[in-house]
Parts: C-alpha cells; structure tokens; sequence
C-alpha cells in the first residue's frame, strides 16, 4: 500500500516554504547566525539557526512554535487544494519542546501565559474546527513517528486523509542543557566532517497533507511507500548501531525494496561525533561500497530542528526527486572514516538525477528510531 502526499508546507531558519528551503539548501544558504535573545556569556556556544520573525529584536515572544505550526498548516492545505476546515481530519504533530519555552518566559519574565496554549490543540481547534489531535513527543524521530500512525489511521479505516506536522522552538533551558553535556563548543552544524564538534538546534515547523489516493487532477507530490519505526532504549544519548539497523530493514520490508533501489538517503546528520560515525557504519554495511544511493543531510544548514526534522528531510526528499537535484552537505570537505566509501552530496548541488525512491532517517534520544521510505509520484 502507497500513500500520497498532496500537500506540503514549512517554514525554517533559512525559508519560509518547502520551496524556499528547498532553494536554499541547494545555493548553501543556511540559517546560522548569533544567539538572538539567550544572554551570550551564560553559556560557551553563541551561535543557533534561529527563525528571524521577533516584533523586537532581541525580545523574545511565547507561542511562536504553534504560530510557525500554523504557518505550515495552512501552506500545506492551500497547496493540496483544500478548504481550512478539519473537523473531520485527523491532526498529527510530533515535537520535542512542545510550548516549552512560553513556559519559560512566563516563569522568567512574567509573559502571559494561558496553560491551554501549552497544547497545540487549542490553536488547532481554534483555526480549523479540528476535533481530533494528537502530539507525540518522540524526540528527534517524532514526526516521523506521526508520519507512521497516519499511515494506520488510513490503512485501518479510521481516515481517508491526515495532516502530519512537526514544529519546534528553541527553549533556553534546552540549549544550555545542550551547551553544559557536550564535550566541545560547536560554532556551526557540519555532519560527517572531521571538524564536527557537536549539534546546534534549530527552530521551524512542517506539514504535509497525507491521503489514500489523490482525486483526478490533485497534485501529488511523492508517494510514501512506508515508515518503520522501533525504541531500542540502548542507552539514554548514545545511538545502538543494532537498533538503527532493524529500523532501516524493517522501513525497507514495509516498502517492500531492496538497498540496491534507493537512489537518495536523507541523513539524520546530527553533526556530533557518535551519531555520524554510527549512522555511517550502519549505511556503510547496508549498501553498496562507492555505489550506493546519494546522500544528504539538511542540518547542516537548517540545524537540528528538533521533532520536525525528519518530516521537514522527507518533504525535502519530494522536492529532490521532484526536481532531479539534491542539496549537498554544507562545510563536508573531509569525511570521518566510517563515511568515506559513502556517496556524500558536497561543494554543490547533484543536478539532473534520476531520483525514484527515497530514504529518510531520524534517530533519537533513547534510541528513537525512524525511518521512511518516499517514491517520486510520476
């Protein structure tokens, strides 16, 4: 069974629409920049990939993950051609902050805070009447997580369409706990590259709009052909190479393809030592030496957005093998060692690709794992 993705929005660090982003990513634009409301000398990295949309620079405002939610929401219905009414549509997010750094402004600095808005729901009931919504906080897999409960949702009947998003802001309490367990101070996002010191966040939203079968004459972006998704609980940070692999195969069985038919992997690409060196391993044995699938990873320019990263990588995947082009990995110039034989994107864009079938990894905390599997809708 396939499903189809009919509408996609997004909003990040370095573009306001999947489009945008999209061309972003492939000109090496990224979205890095200095702390624009932490205190500098509290902690020892400056730098994060912030969305620029505070009314006053340097004061910081509450709600601004449900807002880029929204935003995204709202892009990927106009782009699937339907109406704003989601009463009848199930509403999945997945997350790792939540609302939790409008917690943090109203416990600081007294910013009004109504605990209902801590739930993406309320906005949602609020702007598109929908009355069944679901946040899933499963770290930096969540969306994909979503991803994959939509796909059971419309395979046992239960929908014939969902909305799947994943949003997240940088909260303070977050970054510096980031800043104080990582062993070196990282001044940008580089995955699978001998300088990577460590994972930067980002901040955005994602949606794509997930169906059955699209009508006659809808859109349809790309074609999911499966999500696996498993919780190896190997250890609280550190990735279980064992448990990374089982989620690939089971992604590729679910599918019902082999390594050798992927053409592009979408990396989780945390940047920090130990998750490139085993993600790397792991593909390194899954395909082909030198002649595997081309690789990417859009962290190194959007940062780590946190529960929609996996998503806002899959809706990227759509428009690569849309447009036969893949974004390269910013600031790759030399490989760690377990990455070598792969075939890593850089200096520019691959262009003109015969791009059919697409992997999407996402690896979390806790062995969080996901992986999705997308094919170009032709």
């Amino acid at each position: 069974m396939t499903w189809d993705i009919t509408g996609m929005g997004a909003v990040a660090c370095n573009g306001g629409t999947p489009s945008d982003i999209f061309d972003a990513l492939c000109a090496g634009r990224d979205g890095l920049g200095p702390l624009q409301v932490f205190d500098h000398d509290k902690y020892r990295a400056r730098h994060a990939y912030e969305i620029s949309d505070r009314a006053v620079p340097g004061v910081d405002e509450p709600g601004r993950a449900t807002r880029w939610l929204v935003a995204a929401i709202d892009q990927a219905l106009a782009d699937a051609g339907l109406p704003g009414d989601l009463a009848e549509v199930p509403v999945l997010v997945g997350t790792t902050l939540q609302e939790q750094r409008s917690a943090e402004l109203w416990w600081r600095h007294g910013a009004p805070l109504d605990p209902a808005d801590l739930h993406f729901g309320t906005a949602l009931r609020e702007r598109y009447g929908a009355a069944r919504t679901y946040t899933y906080a499963n770290a930096c897999a969540a969306s994909l997580y979503a991803l994959a409960m939509a796909t059971d949702l419309i395979e046992l009947g239960e929908a014939d369409t969902v909305v799947v998003a994943g949003t997240d802001a940088i909260g303070e309490s977050a970054f510096g706990t980031l800043d104080r367990v990582q062993n070196d101070v990282p001044d940008a996002l580089r995955p699978f590259d001998r300088s990577h010191r460590g994972m930067l966040m980002g901040e955005g939203a994602v949606a794509v709009v997930l169906t059955r079968a699209a009508g006659p004459g809808r859109r349809v972006h790309a074609r999911l052909r499966g999500v696996g998704v498993n919780c190896d609980a190997h250890h609280p940070t550190a990735p279980d190479p064992e448990g990374i692999t089982r989620v690939l195969r089971d992604a590729h069985r679910r599918a019902e393809v082999s390594p050798e038919d992927i053409d592009l992997v979408m990396l989780h690409g945390s940047g920090t030592p130990k998750n490139d060196s085993t993600e790397a391993a792991v593909l390194s044995r899954i395909f082909a030496p030198g002649s595997g699938p081309l690789m990417t990873a859009v962290k190194s320019m959007t940062g780590h957005t946190l529960g929609g990263s996996g998503l806002l990588s899959l809706t990227m995947a759509a428009l690569a093998v849309q447009r036969g082009q893949v974004p390269p990995v910013l600031g790759l110039t030399d490989p760690v060692e377990e990455a070598r034989e792969l075939r890593l994107v850089r200096g520019g864009p691959a262009v003109g690709q015969d791009l059919t079938l697409a992997q999407i990894d996402a690896f979390g905390f806790g062995g969080i794992n996901a992986a999705a599997i997308l094919e170009a809708a032709r």
